[in-house]
């Protein structure tokens, strides 16, 4: 027993020695030759989305540090490309510019920075730089109008960043965890996709005219309210009352499960009422203050509608 016990002190003692010493020797490997990389880690993401209905003040605004074993001093160039991409049903994917052989990256230089434009900040000793590109600067690197976007596109925004080593890094040949790991946060690529913001919750103000029904009369024009309540997860609301008033005139009460559908400001009905009509939602006209359509349900029910937006909440203009 007594053996074991000084076998075990003496294993010990020597392991202590070795890790006392390991700081002092001489690393077999070559640290002082790795070939280091740089990358440029995400801080902020001001905006990553452009709003369909003002496209014309879209912007994709980030800002990103440079790391590298200079503190970012490496940086000769930042090159800031971008595509064009949509998704057509059926058919897949479409890009301007079009994609190359083996569905090879194309894409256009829309702008250049130069470590000039990398600044020192407080928060790190890497230096930062502001990336701005507006929808216009974009627009006019692909050679297309405002009026070729449509709400769901997407542009696709690649950096590729020069050292004055001339070596190039991007998201092609950055590893998986520098372009998704959080600590890292170094993507190269920023997905900015054109997106159809709907507000039209609330309850509003109608005026119903020309409406008609086989199941009694409502001649003239009635007024009262209406609410559409916001469908969690979706651009859809459900209407408390889908025939405007016309119900109530002759004596029914509404029920059912009928929702507007606002798809890129595009106006539509679904669902069905407690009888089981569908109805149809026909746009006339918006102005801020009035949202003008007509109505018609499977019973060939229908009326005309005027309804009054709510104050410091005018009517989109891009409603159709």
């Amino acid at each position: 027993m007594k053996m074991i016990k000084y076998s075990f002190g003496l294993i010990v003692t020597l392991m202590l020695f070795i890790t006392s010493c390991a700081d002092f020797v001489e690393p077999n490997i070559p640290y002082a030759t790795f070939n280091n990389g740089a990358y440029l880690r995400t801080i902020a993401r001001t905006s990553t989305s452009f709003n369909f209905f003002d496209l014309a003040n879209g912007k994709f605004d980030i800002t990103v540090e440079a790391v590298d074993n200079e503190n970012g001093a490496t940086v000769q160039t930042v090159e800031v490309r971008v595509r064009h991409r949509r998704l057509v049903p059926g058919v897949g994917l479409q890009y301007i510019p079009a994609a190359g052989a083996n569905n090879l990256v194309n894409d256009v230089l829309v702008k250049t920075l130069t470590l000039a434009d990398f600044k020192p900040n407080d928060k790190s000793k890497f230096l930062r730089a502001g990336i701005l590109i507006t929808s216009a600067e974009t627009l006019t690197a692909l050679g297309v109008t405002a009026a070729q976007i449509n709400g769901g596109d997407a542009f696709e925004y690649r950096l590729k960043l020069t050292d004055k080593f001339g070596r190039v890094f991007n998201d092609i040949n950055a590893s998986g965890d520098v372009k998704g790991g959080a600590f890292f946060a170094s993507p190269f690529l920023y997905n900015v996709s054109v997106v159809c913001p709907s507000d039209l919750g609330g309850t509003f103000q109608y005026s119903s005219s020309e409406m008609d029904s086989a199941f009694g009369s409502c001649p003239g024009t009635i007024t009262g309210n209406v609410t559409f309540t916001p469908v969690a997860g979706s651009t859809s609301y459900t209407v408390s009352d889908a025939t405007f008033g016309l119900w109530a005139c002759y004596g029914d009460t509404f029920g059912g499960n009928v929702r507007l559908n606002d798809a890129c400001g595009v106006l539509s009905f679904s669902g069905t009422d407690k009888y089981g009509d569908s109805y149809t939602f026909n746009f006339i006209s918006v102005t801020p203050a009035e949202l003008t359509f007509t109505w018609k349900n499977s019973s060939n029910e229908t009326g005309r509608v005027v309804l009054k937006s709510n104050v410091g909440k005018p009517w989109p203009p891009g409603l159709r």
